[in-house]
């Protein structure tokens, strides 16, 4: 909530079954799975069937693109960032949270033999950093949260600036602008 902008079109792409799009008030939605853009839709997501790879909206149509947890599942992560730059307005902000790879919650779903995370290509913090720079982003900021393991929790975790304490980080950049951005 900290990164999210409270106003303007928003895309969460990987949308699911709209959880966080319906908290977080993104209104717009991608995901390759009908079964949970059902559910999507019944959370009043204006949802499509697509891959992060192939977006079908307009270029410069959002004011910001959420990506949690599903970057780790994409075929070209590079190329669903330069997809999200391509919709992103001038200014746009790309919001994206990530377990990351070599914090101790990485470390276990990646030595976990978990349903869910089995197909994952984890992300170290660093190593997305040096993504979305490649992809043309900037004004890059992080915060992260999840300090013990999830069956060790008991209480809501804090947010603290920066990373590496915890488990799961939330980076946010801006569009680079200049004549070095390629649009």
């Amino acid at each position: 909530r900290k990164v999210v902008p409270k106003k303007g079109k928003g895309l969460e792409i990987g949308v699911g079954t709209g959880r966080f799009a319906h908290s977080l008030g993104i209104q717009y939605g991608v995901d390759p799975s009908e079964n949970m853009l059902q559910i999507a839709r019944r959370r009043k997501i204006d949802v499509r069937k697509a891959r992060g790879e192939r977006l079908p909206f307009d270029s410069s149509f959002f004011e910001y693109v959420v990506i949690i947890i599903a970057l780790c599942f994409v075929k070209d992560p590079v190329k669903v960032l330069i997809e999200a730059k391509r919709v992103l307005k001038n200014g746009g902000k790309i919001i994206i949270g990530i377990i990351d790879k070599d914090s101790f919650l990485g470390r276990f779903y990646q030595g976990k033999n978990s349903v869910f995370y089995r197909e994952a290509r984890f992300f170290s913090v660093k190593d997305l950093t040096g993504l979305l720079k490649m992809a043309g982003f900037s004004r890059i900021s992080y915060y992260q949260t999840i300090y013990k393991l999830p069956d060790e929790i008991n209480l809501i975790q804090q947010v603290r600036k920066g990373y590496g304490r915890g488990g799961f980080v939330v980076i946010s950049a801006h569009i680079r602008e200049g004549p070095d951005s390629l649009r």
